[in-house]
């Protein structure tokens, strides 16, 4: 008996579901070759905001857990990955890359992911510290997540949203990332590793569309804590952008030309935390 294949629908994630647009907007996706593969959502403003409001309700208990804890779950993320490589391998093979270019994009983001999971107790050691005082107490600075992060992916469609994801999260931030606008297929299916690896829901958000159209309403979002450039490549873009996020003087990384192919830096992770100092007596 002959059936109809079930064809994939691609939506939005936000807040561990996957939701259509607000807006009922599509846009269509294809291969390298021009033809047709999916539609996937085109999110608005709207969704954007619901956006980070997930990712404000997520912030609390996320950050509250240990950052042994979240190490261990981003561990997890990439032993779920690993386990759909095959499935990553074709998606991206459909976007253009070879066999060898995709097999490598996934073992590059899956080692991506076990080395910011590995860093996530022990970032503090290195970005915090003792410091010495002269009196009756002592001074302790320790690093803490910023918030909620909004993020514009790059254009490498599973290396680089990993590149720009892992980090945020392994430090205890929540983030609503804008993923490739021309390849965002491998997004969606990444948030299915997502929830499916004890990530809470509201941890990530990820919504497909134009950048254009929906980074600056995360931009000057008063609710948004630090905004990551790394996927504008549009000078004009990125400049107004910096602008409308100075006005609750978010924690931005500016736009630029960076190689994801180069091992990761501990930079990711420091540049959306900020220094606690607290002071305190010495008892007799």
């Amino acid at each position: 008996m002959s059936r109809t294949d079930v064809r994939k629908t691609y939506k939005l994630y936000i807040g561990g579901a996957f939701p259509r647009s607000e807006s009922g907007r599509t846009y269509l996706v294809n291969d390298a070759s021009g033809r047709l593969l999916a539609n996937a959502a085109k999110a608005s403003r709207k969704d954007a905001r619901d956006a980070v409001v997930a990712a404000r309700k997520a912030f609390g208990g996320w950050s509250g857990r240990t950052a042994y804890n979240r190490g261990q779950v981003v561990y997890r993320v990439a032993e779920v990955l690993e386990s759909r490589r095959a499935q990553f391998e074709a998606e991206l093979a459909a976007g253009g890359s070879s066999g060898a270019e995709a097999r490598a994009e996934v073992d590059a983001a899956i080692d991506r992911l076990l080395w910011y999971a590995g860093w996530s107790d022990k970032i503090a050691q290195v970005d915090g510290s003792a410091n010495p005082v002269a009196g009756p107490y002592f001074n302790l600075s320790s690093p803490e997540p910023a918030g909620v992060v909004a993020v514009i992916a790059p254009a490498s469609a599973l290396l680089g949203l990993v590149s720009v994801v892992a980090p945020l999260i392994a430090v205890g931030n929540t983030c609503v990332v804008i993923a490739s606008e021309v390849m965002p297929l491998v997004a969606i299916t990444f948030a299915e590793v997502l929830a499916t690896s004890d990530v809470p829901g509201g941890v990530v958000n990820i919504l497909t569309g134009e950048v254009a159209e929906i980074a600056p309403w995360l931009a000057s979002h008063m609710d948004v804590n630090g905004l990551d450039l790394t996927g504008v490549t549009d000078a004009d873009l990125a400049r107004d952008l910096e602008v409308a996020a100075a006005d609750n003087l978010k924690l931005v990384r500016r736009a630029g030309v960076e190689n994801l192919d180069d091992s990761p830096a501990l930079d990711r992770m420091t540049r959306f935390m900020e220094i606690k100092t607290v002071w305190h007596p010495m008892g007799r």
